[in-house]
């Protein structure tokens, strides 16, 4: 009894050592690991401040989203904005003891490993939503016993320093869910197209599926995958009582809504986001992709809508001028054919530059019946179809249609576009009669354009359209295409001829030149693009009528070298124009915001600005990172004279003072008379002139000026007045004619029209004020002289003080013949 109660008592004694010992062992390896894990994991700090990858945001002025940058997409989203809904299906998916455990599920981890002892296979398993915060944030992914340690060391501490809310907060942002989204805000946008609050139950099960195999069980990858996930987090909601079993029945026999949806772009301006993903790439670097920056432009956004839409349709406008070139393509249709039939036919089109691919399924003698993608069945009716006369050449047509079938055929795929309704004169104001508005046939342009459009007191960019669409071409006409500006360029000719001492009325002979210098292959015979010639003409005569020869001869006349550098004075590069008298006829190749930026400087009375398209750009926690500080205008500065010591010489410059805007003053680069008396030519180019098209907007404040190269293979507009300027480019990208009477004022000038009447909408009419070194007197039109009172053609001119013309009704010198222009201008412009 006694050896037996002994050997009971060693037993014991040996258990509870051995017992100790497993556990001081433990205790040790548990030190010892931990010695050797800790120092790995990142700092406590760190943790409080999470920085998530966030991407580059680009909005307009009025804070509409233009474009978003970055391989992930995310849009962060605090706690206390997400539907409660959607936390309680994440959670009952993931981890429904959430709200329990430390960080640590030690009965979900005894599960696992207790099937790792029964299979021998590692399974993912028990891991809580803290211990996936803490590997989404600081582990890799890989499935090693060292990272779940790490794994299960971090989420204690985590949880130690974060509140659930928090943790919940980070997992919802971070977490992947197919498709480039990363979080429940980009999985909304990406699979539904809805903000949070936006989503019903089968949807947001949907989403709160994701997070186990987001590549594998999303539902546009994996519709049946997908399905059965969701089933699982509606069964895991019933089961923890957030479900009533009628709205799980409901909630599990929904259709799958979910297709892939784009960027929730609210202003579609690619070219111009382009040009500011470039600008943060070149600040930033890779940077600019993930830290979540937000970058405020100039640009506003229904002027870049309309400027949008202006290109598009000038170009159809071009396009269809020139007759129809047939039919994309043509498909096998059954006879019997479906929708779904019909809309493989056009699998392979896509919508470009607003204009929709449609299979023409039905025909009758003057109507066409054809499906869209986009609306379904649509009607095209002749009025519709009847501009469609072959194309033979850029300046040949063949014979009108009669009917549908001289056009296309059943299978044709062709394109359309919804014509808007239109007021029958044009004004759209109340009461007009209004034309219904239809499909039309169309098809995709050849011809390219381009639109810029300034603020010319400051230069930020209002509107920018770089082509047609930016998806057929990435390449931004406005920025990147240097094309010879032709007339468009004879202002700042003219502008300096001013400075040499000519005036608005000095007369040069519009007349057949011939130039025949060495180095020409052959000899130089610029002609007016009407072919005809006028004789001795005005300056304000020659440029308002764009008279080639005049020009030509008033660039010899002051010399190629002056005039180069003196056109450096709106901005442009006068070591990359030609020092030659082509310089005059726009030979010189330029960018259409080199020429916005030019034609700002008559806009705004001569002062140099320099173009703008960025704001302010602020961090992702919302820390403004940089705000545009641009010159600007500033008439009132010129008043402001300071005496050495910086003080105002006066009460009137220190009320001047006072008024300043606080930005930096742009510089005066042209004299105020020089640009009075240029702005009011060029207002004649629109009352008078080659842009006369433009007085339908019915505003006595527009100047501008057409532009037409040689064999019209560039045609232009450059118009403004004194709060936007705007220029307008329109040609192929490689170089060839437009056609015949395809000038800036037919293929260029409508585009204008259209963007202006809506940028000027709501601006008042307004002069640019006189400068007072100006003298207006009443000249002879045909001598340019000083008229008599009684004089009965006499007109009104302005000059600068000094150069007034002598009087006109005495004797020249000799005695013998009257003054005129030939007695105080060289002989030789004549």
């Amino acid at each position: 009894m006694g050896i037996a109660l002994s050997l009971k008592h060693k037993m014991l004694r040996f258990v509870f050592y051995s017992l100790l010992l497993f556990f001081a062992l433990a205790l040790a390896g548990t030190a010892g690991m931990l010695w050797y894990i800790v120092p790995q994991l990142p700092p406590v700090e760190s943790l409080k401040d999470v920085q998530l990858q966030t991407p580059l945001k680009v909005y307009t002025s009025d804070d509409k989203l233009i474009a978003e940058f970055g391989e992930k997409r995310r849009d962060p989203v605090a706690i206390e904005d997400v539907p409660s809904l959607m936390k309680q299906a994440f959670i009952a998916a993931e981890d429904d003891r959430f709200y329990d455990h430390p960080g640590v599920d030690w009965m979900a981890i005894t599960r696992a490993a207790i099937g790792l002892l029964q299979t021998r296979e590692k399974k993912q398993g028990g891991s809580t939503i803290t211990m996936q915060v803490a590997r989404n944030f600081f582990l890799t992914p890989e499935k090693t016993y060292e990272r779940k340690l790490k794994e299960i060391v971090l989420a204690v501490i985590i949880e130690r320093e974060l509140s659930k809310e928090e943790i919940l907060e980070l997992y919802l942002n971070k977490i992947f869910l197919g498709h480039r989204a990363y979080g429940v805000v980009a999985a909304a946008q990406v699979y539904y197209g809805l903000p949070l609050d936006g989503l019903d139950l089968p949807q947001v099960a949907m989403i709160a599926g994701l997070p186990k195999a987001p590549s594998r069980t999303n539902p546009i990858s994996n519709p049946i995958a997908a399905r059965e996930r969701r089933a699982y987090v509606l069964g895991r909601m019933r089961h923890s009582g957030l479900l009533e079993e009628e709205q799980f029945n409901v909630a599990i026999a929904a259709p799958l809504t979910a297709k892939r949806h784009g960027q929730a772009i609210e202003v579609p301006a690619p070219h111009f986001a382009e040009l500011v993903r470039d600008y943060m790439l070149d600040r930033h670097g890779e940077g600019a992709y993930t830290s979540g920056y937000k970058v405020k432009t100039t640009l506003r956004s229904h002027l870049q809508e309309t400027a949008t839409d202006a290109i598009r349709n000038g170009l159809a406008d071009y396009d269809r001028r020139h007759g129809y070139r047939g039919p994309e393509g043509s498909v096998e249709l059954a006879e019997n054919g479906s929708e779904e039939d019909w809309s493989a036919g056009l699998l392979k089109y896509h919508e470009i530059g607003g204009f929709y691919p449609a299979l023409v399924i039905a025909q009758e003698d003057n109507k066409v019946i054809a499906y869209t993608k986009e609306y379904g069945v649509v009607p095209i009716p002749w009025e519709g179809l009847s501009w469609a006369r072959k194309y033979l050449s850029q300046d040949a047509r063949g014979a009108r249609p009669k009917t549908a079938a001289d056009i296309c055929k059943i299978g044709d795929v062709v394109r359309v576009k919804w014509r808007q309704p239109e007021t029958t004169n044009g004004a759209g104001t109340e009461g007009d009669a209004v034309v219904a508005g239809y499909w039309q046939l169309e098809q995709i342009p050849q011809i390219e354009g381009a639109l810029v459009s300034l603020n010319p007191l400051n230069g930020s960019i209002q509107a920018l359209v770089g082509g047609l669409d930016y998806y057929r071409s990435k390449f931004n006409r406005v920025t990147q295409a240097r094309r010879q500006p032709g007339s468009n360029f004879k202002p700042f000719i003219y502008s300096a001829s001013l400075q040499k001492g000519f005036t608005a009325a000095s007369f040069i002979n519009d007349a057949p030149i011939v130039f025949d210098a060495p180095g020409l292959e052959s000899a130089w015979r610029p002609e007016n693009y009407s072919g005809k010639y006028f004789g001795p003409t005005r300056l304000r005569e020659a440029l308002t009528k764009s008279r080639n020869l005049v020009s030509i001869r008033l660039l010899r006349a002051m010399g190629a070298e002056y005039a180069l550098d003196y056109v450096s004075r709106f901005g442009f590069n006068h070591k990359a124009l030609p020092a030659n008298l082509s310089l005059a006829l726009g030979s010189g190749e330029l960018t259409p915001l080199e020429l916005a930026t030019g034609y700002a400087v008559f806009a705004n009375g001569g002062y140099k600005i320099d173009p703008y398209f960025v704001q302010r750009i602020e961090s992702g926690n919302g820390e403004l990172v940089y705000e545009a500080d641009p010159v600007t205008v500033c008439e009132v500065c010129e008043n402001v004279t300071l005496d050495d010591g910086g003080e105002p010489v006066d009460s009137a410059t220190l009320l001047d003072m006072e008024r300043l805007p606080p930005h930096r003053s742009a510089p005066r680069t042209v004299d105020a008379e020089n640009v009075w008396i240029m702005n009011s030519i060029l207002q004649d180019v629109i009352q008078r002139g080659t842009g006369r098209k433009a007085r339908v907007l019915a505003r006595k404040d527009l100047a501008g000026k057409t532009g037409t190269t040689n064999d019209q293979k560039d045609a232009w507009f450059s118009g403004y007045n004194g709060r936007v300027v705007t220029t307008v480019w329109v040609g192929f990208d490689r170089v060839a004619p437009l056609g015949k009477r395809e000038t800036g004022a037919r293929a260029a000038l409508p585009a204008w029209i259209d963007y202006m009447r809506v940028a000027l909408d709501g601006i008042p009419e307004t002069q640019m004020a006189r400068p007072p070194g100006l003298i207006t007197v009443r000249i002879d039109p045909d001598t340019g002289l000083l008229a008599g009172a009684n004089h009965p053609n006499a007109i009104f001119e302005s000059f600068r003080e000094g150069s007034v013309p002598p009087r006109g009704d005495g004797f020249g010198a000799d005695g013998s013949k009257r003054a005129t222009q030939r007695d105080i201008i060289p002989e030789y412009l004549f």
